[in-house]
């Protein structure tokens, strides 16, 4: 008999950046699905909402009314998580209740003024529109000497938080580095300093030679399912070039990474013919820091879908209570997001 390969026996892989392991578990899943199933509604949404608050020449709940926008548009966070004007204070109770007020800004983008157009269904000159205002929002927050790290991300999707259905994202810059960044920073840091070379321009040339996770591969950049994920079909977008923020992209960079997110979410949205959700973010450098060469331009998506439009992954159990585990294989899961189209499921 053959021997047992990785891919059929439980196993834990190492994720490069954070340093954290995750349990898979492929012969999991040849067992008989009997868990949920919901219905789906159909994702159909007018042009225009005169009720929806971030539709072009609406009112907002703040009572302010949006210009008449014909591209993507910015704002202020009417509810904004953090705020500039903080006042600074620090609290620690015998080294066991410890707090620390945080200043930031929160401001929204509203990706088209299309209120049924999903970052799929835009053309790539739109989407391109978008990745300039990231870029142009970037460069103006770290102006702000007391920011230190700027978060750009979608929450795409009911089922991901996502509180008004004009597709839209988010961009938070704080006063401090958040967790996720913290991890990255030791890990990416770490090889750096040993090899003096990026640990993701190395590992995407690994991956091109393996040829068992990557999605896409243009000029500019790789799409790929890494081999630590713990999502389904978690992905992550790599710029070829080591670079450590957005900001540092040529226009036609730019260009490139509109098409790579038009292609990888239109794929997405095929695997089961519908709006597939998830949360997607950048990681980059921090700002206003030195010594920030290790850094290199990455975006994260994590989808929840596993079966089907409507069976969710959700983290329980097990790992909530201890480890990340996924049953599906990250190769699997390459395998079928490319053999989806590229033309969206709404066009064939």
């Amino acid at each position: 008999m053959p021997e047992p390969t990785i891919n059929e026996n439980p196993h834990k892989r190492l994720n490069l950046l954070t340093g954290e392991f995750v349990l898979v578990s492929p012969h999991r899943s040849k067992r008989p699905w009997q868990g949920q199933v919901e219905e789906t509604s159909a994702d159909q949404r007018p042009e225009y909402d005169p009720n929806c608050y971030l539709c072009p020449g609406n009112q907002r709940a703040d009572g302010t009314l949006n210009p008449d926008y014909k591209d993507s548009f910015v704002f202020v966070n009417d509810f904004s998580a953090l705020l500039p004007d903080t006042q600074s204070t620090f609290i620690d109770e015998d080294g066991l209740l410890i707090a620390e007020t945080e200043r930031g800004i929160c401001r929204v983008i509203a990706f088209s003024p299309r209120h049924d157009l999903t970052l799929p269904e835009m053309e790539v000159q739109d989407i391109k529109k978008v990745v300039d205002l990231w870029h142009q929002e970037f460069v103006e927050l770290r102006r702000n000497d007391w920011i230190k790290y700027i978060q750009i991300f979608e929450n795409k999707g009911a089922i991901m938080g996502c509180s008004n259905p004009h597709p839209h994202g988010q961009i938070w810059a704080q006063s401090s580095l958040p967790v996720e960044i913290i991890k990255e920073d030791i890990q990416l840091r770490a090889y750096f300093e040993e090899h003096q070379r990026s640990v993701l321009a190395d590992y995407i040339d690994l991956e091109e030679r393996k040829d068992e996770r990557l999605i896409i591969a243009n000029e500019h950049f790789v799409a790929l399912v890494p081999y630590w994920a713990s999502w389904p079909f978690e992905t992550m977008i790599v710029s070829r070039r080591h670079v450590q923020d957005i900001s540092q992209f040529t226009d036609q960079e730019k260009e490139d990474l509109a098409k790579t997110i038009k292609e990888l979410t239109v794929r997405y949205d095929n695997i089961f013919n519908t709006s597939f959700p998830y949360s997607a973010g950048m990681h980059q450098a921090p700002v206003n820091s030195e010594d920030q060469k290790h850094w290199h331009w990455h975006m994260h998506f994590y989808p929840p879908l596993l079966r089907s439009a409507s069976v969710k992954k959700f983290m329980v159990g097990y790992e909530m209570l201890a480890n990340p585990q996924r049953d599906i294989t990250a190769e699997r899961a390459a395998e079928i997001i490319k053999e989806q189209s590229t033309t969206h499921y709404k066009a064939q």
